[in-house]
């Protein structure tokens, strides 16, 4: 008669997984990957005749490309003279793609398939999706494209109705399309000469896309708690927040701007109020890591510059087409501020105490974030010989991926584009998420004794 211990034992070896089965790599570095290939492929289809009106080069179509699938917006061509019809369709659907992730599209294709998400995808959706519960991936998924599409083709109907006053329905079908789809995905691409500069007469157009720049920008999480509690008292502390700190931030900066900027002549000094208020907003809602313009900031005050600057810093919500550290982000901080200068052990929000390991997230990320900026910072200083303002304000904008320039970018020099470049595509991954995918985390069963260090 065989010894149970042996059959037990035999049992638990064949239920135990085979060791090609664990995932080969972090799930980190599998998004890596997917928007690396993404970027690959939007570069040879620039690259195809029928992209463009006028040929361009290698590096331009892997920028235009980088810029597109990062949603960042910085520009070494004009997409509205460059590229042709089909061009443009390329590079909106990159956009889309990079806006709502390219796992979202995985994970509906699989469902569409029928097919069962392998526990390789599952650990790789948990990582885009900022989960921690398997049976949400479906349901988030699911709900972030159909939340997305609606909002869009809702908007772009409106606006193709408010713009056929102007154009004829197809073209301004086309141009609301492209639009709306550049402001929900945060990437601030334009078909005008000077982005929506000439839009400061029209409130109802700039009024619509700082909607779905906000819309976009908040994250799903926050849109779809809205949408299933649809009262306050019952959403999330996370949604309140958000919401809180977005209308904060807005107003604030909105305020800030229309100060700062009221007797620029360069600017706004000489338009009407109500022009200067929409020119404004528009400008500081875009600052969060949309790209759309109302006033050049090359020709803004230095404190409105640096304001933009810490805004595109800070950036929209998580799980969101924005990027930045995000709003969440710097909540955290500020709380954590708050409760050391309170003199409290824990770091509440809302009557709920927040986890060490997410102010210790928090700050990682921001830490990372500034070491990155600071580091092309430096690169950029090597190649180029321009005011310091212009080059920390182009890198601010690729590492937040919000596209403002200077408007110098396509004038830099090759490596100053590769800097640029690399920024783009670590500001879209997330800088967490980018050093996560070079190392493994690892549990260690060792502790050692606590010391005194000193700080501040």
């Amino acid at each position: 008669m065989p010894n149970p211990r042996v059959v037990n034992s035999l049992r638990r070896l064949r239920l135990t997984p085979k060791p090609h089965t664990n995932l080969p790599a972090s799930p980190p570095l599998v998004l890596a990957l997917g928007f690396l290939i993404l970027i690959i492929v939007g570069t040879l289809l620039f690259k195809m005749p029928f992209a463009t009106q006028t040929p361009i080069s290698w590096f331009d179509a892997f920028f235009t490309a980088t810029s597109a699938v990062t949603v960042t917006g910085l520009m070494v061509i004009e997409p509205a003279t460059v590229l042709s019809v089909p061009g443009q369709m390329i590079m909106t659907a990159l956009v889309q793609i990079g806006g709502l992730g390219f796992v979202t599209f995985g994970v509906l294709a699989m469902l569409t398939l029928g097919k069962r998400i392998s526990l390789k995808n599952q650990a790789l959706a948990l990582e885009a999706f900022n989960q921690t519960n398997v049976s949400k991936i479906r349901q988030t998924a699911l709900s972030v494209l159909k939340i997305s599409f609606v909002i869009q083709i809702v908007t772009m109907v409106w606006l193709t109705l408010w713009w056929n006053r102007h154009y004829d329905l197809k073209e301004a079908a086309y141009l609301a399309y492209f639009h709306v789809t550049m402001a929900f995905n945060n990437a601030g691409i334009s078909l005008y000469e000077h982005s929506l500069i000439d839009f400061v007469s029209d409130p109802v157009s700039l009024i619509t896309l700082s909607l779905m720049i906000t819309l976009g920008g908040i994250g799903f999480p926050v849109i779809m708690n809205l949408l299933h509690k649809k009262r306050w008292a019952l959403l999330s502390p996370y949604t309140k927040l958000i919401l809180i700190g977005t209308v904060v931030l807005n107003l604030v900066g909105f305020t800030a701007i229309w100060l700062f900027e009221f007797q620029n002549p360069a600017t706004i000094a000489l338009l009407p109020l109500h022009e200067q208020a929409t020119a404004s907003w528009l400008q500081i809602v875009s600052s969060r890591t949309a790209g759309f313009v109302t006033m050049e900031p090359a020709l803004m005050e230095t404190s409105s510059v640096l304001l933009l600057m810490f805004y595109m810093f800070i950036g929209g919500g998580s799980l969101s087409t924005a990027s930045g550290i995000k709003l969440g982000t710097f909540i955290i901080l500020l709380a954590a501020a708050l409760s050391y200068l309170r003199h409290r052990e824990e770091v509440v929000l809302m009557q709920r105490s927040v986890a060490p390991d997410t102010v210790q997230k928090a700050l990682s990320l921001v830490l990372i974030t500034f070491a990155l900026f600071f580091m092309g910072l430096m690169a950029m200083s090597l190649f180029e010989s321009r005011p310091l303002d212009s080059i920390m304000f182009e890198v601010m904008s690729a590492i937040s991926t919000t596209g403002m320039s200077f408007g110098i970018t396509a004038e830099l020099s090759r490596p100053s584009q590769c800097v640029l470049a690399v920024l783009m595509f670590a500001g879209r991954l997330g800088p967490l998420t980018l050093v996560y995918s070079l190392a493994t985390r690892r549990r260690s069963r060792i502790r050692y004794p606590e010391m005194n260090f000193q700080v501040g």
